[in-house]
């Protein structure tokens, strides 16, 4: 008389065909879903991962043979395949995970398989080699570590279609069976009486679509958690609080940066923030201003840490997750980047502003050719057809002064040197032609008679198309092959901005001074080549007044306040600047 029900007080979601409580049968089906995630998930992980290691490190037939078998059975819809194997099995709880692990393991296995087949030609490996590390040292040691965050999301994805199929195999007669709950049952069973009860199918439905839902989000959060790139909490409503100076400036900080006609680059002011781990945000820029004018090479040197990078990347906006442009201006071409929308932004990049990264083995696609990749930013950008776009490819290969360039288009870059590489990656950048080229460090990478290659290269290319250069740079001897102007930067700030003869002729902060200095010349080591000590600081955590106080020899009281940028035809951000220009004279 209990039977088919609705919710009431005595029965909360009502009653089932045979007057059961729905709501403590659904309680009940929980430990089912449990127990069947549980033990498809861990079958699945100890049959993939170890074979996806084995066969992705040990390759050859190993890899073959596997990989055709593991081909063969994704080809076909997994459902099938789990019924084939339950039909092998019988029905029944167990049986139905067996069957599940089994099909699942595919994914596991190609996720491990793929994350070796990277990691396994990567320096730190080889140097485990060196060092005689054994094979399954190397493997569980070295290389299973990086696949933790992939592997994290492939669970929680596989617990999520674990409980659907454990759900539908159920649904038709092959999981659980009755009398026992589980949702799946419960469904079956409510599809049986939907004309008289169509409730009976939503509490079993929504536990389904709730419980993979929160796995998901679940397996996010420990992704972001322990996987690479932490993810930070970024409030970009709330309005970053602008570094202010301690004192009021007796000269204008941007006595050299006056507006020119010819103005391609002008940032004022510039301030960006990051997320810290525990969401507030610190700055790593602040009040940044600098100018380009067309045909000229604008070099930012300084230690690692100082901000260069990160100058260039705000240009392009790409600073990435948990990072952003608080104040100031960007104007590229007399238009404010900073004002722009994101679709906006798509098309200044690569048209009127291209990067050139420092390692090229790492910023062009292993998978495609390097003319494809080329191809590509010219079908994007400028709309031309494959043909047309595939020959402008070649001219620009040719352009950059690699011989036989049809046959090096259809090259991979793993088959090209690190000159050859570094120059694709400047032909792609200069393929639509922009009006600045950001160079982050293209020359580090190389040997120096490449090296020198490559300065010429961008020599060439800019008396030729006119644009400006933004260099960044750590070799003060690259600078000043290739700058006309350099700003020196350090935590964050301009410490000083000059002509490149007048700046290593006459350095005036204490800084640009330890800069030179510390360059290796030719001499007898004796006395020892001069260090700057200690390091740059961590952003929030610089010295109150001038940053470079906790490691400057010229320290006064004066340098615990605020210190401005200063001068006439050049500028310093030092209160002693005067004096060791004097100095320097003598």
């Amino acid at each position: 008389m209990d039977a088919m029900q609705g919710p009431s007080a005595a029965h909360w979601l009502g009653t089932d065909d045979l007057g059961r409580d729905v709501l403590s049968r659904l309680i009940y089906g929980c430990r089912i879903a449990i127990i069947a995630a549980a033990e498809a998930t861990s079958l699945a992980l100890i049959l993939g991962v170890p074979l996806g290691l084995f066969i992705g490190y040990r390759g050859g037939w190993w890899d073959w043979i596997v990989m055709r078998l593991v081909e063969a059975v994704v080809s076909i819809p997994g459902i099938m395949v789990a019924i084939v194997i339950i039909a092998i099995l019988g029905t029944g709880l167990h049986k139905a995970m067996i069957a599940l692990g089994i099909l699942f393991s595919t994914s596991f296995l190609r996720l491990a398989r793929g994350v070796v087949l990277a990691e396994r030609e990567e320096i730190y490996v080889r140097s485990a080699r060196v060092v005689g590390a054994s094979d399954t040292r190397i493997l569980l040691r070295h290389i299973f570590p990086n696949i933790a965050p992939p592997l994290i999301v492939q669970i929680t994805l596989t617990v999520g279609a674990v409980l659907l199929s454990e759900a539908g195999l159920s649904f038709i007669g092959l999981g659980v069976q009755p009398p026992n709950a589980s949702w799946g049952t419960m469904l079956n069973s409510a599809a049986s009486y939907m004309d008289l009860n169509w409730f009976l199918a939503v509490p079993p439905g929504i536990a389904i679509i709730a419980t993979v839902l929160s796995v998901n989000l679940l397996g996010d959060v420990i992704r972001d958690a322990v996987g690479r790139g932490v993810a930070v909490k970024v409030r970009p409503e709330t309005r970053a609080v602008r570094f202010q100076a301690a004192v009021p400036a007796t000269v204008a900080d941007n006595a050299m940066l006056e507006s020119r006609a010819d103005d391609i680059l002008r940032m004022e002011g510039l301030q960006v923030m990051v997320s810290s781990g525990d969401g507030e945000e610190v700055p790593v820029i602040t009040d940044l201003s600098l100018s380009v004018v067309k045909g000229e090479t604008l070099g930012l040197v300084g230690e690692s840490g100082s901000g260069k990078t990160l100058t260039g990347l705000s240009i392009l906006d790409l600073i990435g997750a948990g990072g952003r442009t608080t104040h100031g201006s960007i104007v590229l071409n007399g238009r404010d980047l900073r004002s722009l929308t994101p679709r906006q932004m798509e098309q200044v990049r690569g048209n009127e502003v291209a990067m050139v990264f420092q390692d090229p083995t790492t910023s062009l696609n292993p998978a495609f050719t390097v003319g494809s990749q080329i191809a590509e930013v010219l079908r994007a950008k400028k709309g031309f057809s494959e043909k047309e776009a595939w020959k402008r490819a070649i001219e620009l290969i040719h352009r950059v002064g690699i011989l036989r360039p049809e046959e090096r288009a259809k090259a991979y870059p793993h088959e090209l040197s690190g000159g050859m590489a570094q120059r694709i990656a400047i032909a792609r950048a200069l393929s639509c032609n922009p009006s600045l080229l950001i160079a982050d460090e293209p020359t580090t990478a190389l040997d120096v008679t490449v090296q020198q290659e490559i300065l010429d290269l961008f020599r060439d290319l800019q008396a030729e198309f006119g644009m400006a250069i933004l260099f960044v740079t750590h070799d003060l001897a690259v600078a000043a092959d290739i700058c006309d102007r350099i700003s020196v930067m350090y935590a964050g700030e301009v410490v000083e901005l000059a002509q490149v003869d007048e700046l290593f002729s006459r350095p005036l902060h204490p800084y640009t001074r330890g800069l030179l200095s510390a360059m290796p010349h030719a001499s007898d080591r004796n006395p020892p080549l001069p260090t700057i000590r200690g390091s740059v600081p961590r952003p929030g955590t610089w010295p109150a007044g001038c940053r470079f106080s906790n490691r400057c020899d010229f320290k006064v009281a004066a340098c615990d306040q605020r210190i401005n940028l200063a001068g006439a035809e050049r500028l310093v951000r030092c209160v002693r600047a005067d004096q060791l220009e004097m100095e320097a004279s003598r």
